[in-house]
């Protein structure tokens, strides 16, 4: 199988790339390789490389300058996403788009599965959002995967800058009025490659399994480390963003069990064989 996949550069989209082998091939197009808000360069990528699947994790991912400037938000996750989809329905190709725990409000107070009613908070939110509905009209081979707190080797996550923080200060305030579920790249990688190998299209929520606050999250990661830095609580009040954030966007994989596809492994678990392997 061939799969292209957007936004190569990233740090999801270099955990696919590095799984390029027998079974499947990947084919990484990066921003300076494919330019996703440009319809006519969509499609000579799909007529170049003829790919059976495209995994769209290109994405305009700064959640605070979105409010500042949501036409470039909107540019890249929306308009960006129909060029794409377009794109790969006309090329014949299976269409999967990377979206977020982010499109939900944060107001339940049990895990969101996937047919629960959107309803995003900030412009990357509804960016993303815009971003599924047309991934859903424009192709009829679809998958629209939501994830969470996303974390790897590369790129810029909250999993590098606390061990930085911590190294640096051995003391950190951190919010711990805010649950989500950590999900590790390379385990994202993983089960999206499995995914696009099905014709099981529809909504899917894959996250690392189990759930924490931003501050049981970062006592994780000294423990895991072995570094003795003191974590102090926060309110969101205390720690003032421009783009609001849902207090709980814990996600459910119903969609996963019931499509027996494999589950994805506890956060720390996956927490813990990431710190070994960026270590070694």
């Amino acid at each position: 199988m061939r799969v292209l996949v957007t936004g190569a550069g990233g740090q999801l989209g270099r955990e696919l790339c590095a799984m390029d082998g027998v079974s499947v091939e990947v084919i990484g197009l990066d921003r300076s390789g494919l330019d996703v808000t440009d319809l006519a360069q969509c499609r000579e990528a799909i007529a170049a490389y003829r790919p059976d699947a495209v995994i769209h994790a290109a994405a305009y991912t700064a959640v605070d300058r979105a409010e500042e400037e949501p036409d470039e938000a909107f540019r890249v996750n929306t308009a960006g996403t129909r060029n794409m989809a377009l794109a790969a329905q006309e090329g014949h190709a299976k269409f999967c788009y990377i979206s977020t725990d982010y499109v939900f409000d944060g107001r339940a107070s049990a895990p969101y599965n996937e047919y629960d009613a959107p309803n995003p908070l900030n412009m990357y939110g509804k960016s993303k959002l815009a971003g599924e509905r047309l991934a859903q009209s424009l192709s009829d081979r679809w998958f629209v995967v939501r994830t969470s707190w996303v974390y790897g080797a590369h790129g810029a996550n909250f999993v590098k800058k606390m061990l930085r923080l911590g190294a640096k200060r051995g003391r950190v305030r951190v919010v711990a009025d805010q649950t989500g579920s950590p999900t590790w790249a390379k385990d994202l990688a993983v089960f999206l490659l499995a995914l696009v190998s099905t014709e099981a299209y529809g909504i899917y929520h894959a996250a690392n399994a189990g759930h924490c606050s931003w501050y049981e999250f970062a006592k994780a990661i000294f423990e895991e480390k072995g570094m003795r830095v003191e974590v102090v609580p926060c309110t969101t009040g205390e720690f003032p963003r421009p783009a609001r954030r849902p207090t709980y966007s814990v996600l459910d994989g119903a969609a996963v069990r019931y499509n027996g596809l494999p589950a994805m492994r506890h956060w720390r678990e996956a927490l813990r064989e990431f710190l070994r392997e960026w270590r070694a």
